[in-house]
Formats: C-alpha cells, sequence, structure tokens
C-alpha cells in the first residue's frame, strides 16, 4: 500500500486524544478543589499562586469540553507523519500497542531518557496493518500506563 507520490506506506485518521465523559458530579468537585484552592492562596497571600489556580481552572475547563480535533496521519520511511509533524524513527527506542476502553493506541518510546512518549490512536480496523508497520521499523515492547496517565485516567481529563 505504498503511496509513490507521498512515500506513504500506510494513512489513516483518528482523534488527537480520547474524550472522557464527565458526569455532573465531576464538574461540581472540580469547582470545589478549585474553589478551596483560591480561599486557601487569599488567606494566605499568595497572589500568583492564586493567579494560577484560576488561569488552570479556566484552561482545564476549555479542555475539557474541546472536542478532539481528527488528525491524519501517514507512516513513511522515514518515520510517522502527524499532518506536517514528522516524528523519525531514529528519536524511539520502542513501540508498544495499548487498548483503553476499547480504543486502541500505538505509544511511542522515545530514546531520550525525559522526553514524553508520543501516543497515537488507530481505528481498531487498521490496527493489524498498522503495528505490523511500526513492527518492521521499530521492536515492540509492552506498554503500561505511567504514572502521570494514571492520574489523568483517574480524573477522567
Amino acid at each position: 500500500m505504498v503511496n509513490k507520490k507521498t512515500d506513504a506506506i500506510i494513512n489513516w485518521e483518528a482523534g488527537e486524544y480520547l474524550q472522557r465523559d464527565k458526569k455532573a458530579g465531576w464538574y461540581i468537585g472540580f469547582s470545589i478543589v478549585i474553589l478551596g484552592l483560591v480561599v486557601l492562596s487569599i488567606v494566605l497571600e499568595w497572589w500568583s499562586f492564586t493567579a494560577l489556580v484560576v488561569l488552570s481552572a479556566i484552561a482545564l475547563m476549555i479542555y475539557s469540553v474541546r472536542p478532539p480535533r481528527v488528525l491524519h496521519y501517514s507512516l513513511t520511511s522515514k518515520g510517522l507523519s502527524e499532518g506536517n509533524k514528522l516524528y523519525k524513527y531514529d528519536d524511539f527506542r520502542s513501540f508498544g500497542v495499548m487498548e483503553d476502553e476499547g480504543n486502541y493506541s500505538i505509544v511511542l518510546i522515545p530514546r531520550k531518557r525525559f522526553s514524553p512518549r508520543t501516543i497515537v490512536y488507530f481505528p481498531k480496523e487498521s490496527g493489524e496493518e498498522i503495528v505490523d508497520a511500526f513492527g518492521a521499523r521499530l521492536p515492540m515492547e509492552e506498554a503500561r500506563l505511567d504514572f502521570l496517565d494514571k492520574i489523568v485516567r483517574m480524573l477522567r481529563i
């Protein structure tokens, strides 16, 4: 399935992240925590912390209600292309596959110690072809949620 014009081995589209459903209790709990932090920071006269909490709360609320963009991915001979951004194979030591509530993703594990992992979602029906294409270029290892991923999942962000 190589496209001579774009050098693409395989193409697919997927959301940039998983949007998790949040019930009214999530918003109430979030508001209580933010209000508590604001009150505490005002009592202690930590004005910059107050501003940080308010701005962070606004950003998180915008992020939590914004639907994920649908991104176009291409796997080429040079690396993974996400729109106009190219992730080169040489930047990663391995990859893994994860399943999260029926959604599948490739987790690219970087060579550099403190670089973040790159997570790319893919449709189940193209999964075998995508995994085989990555497997031909990178070693596969078991992918597990790290500490931050577990917190994000628990908070439903």
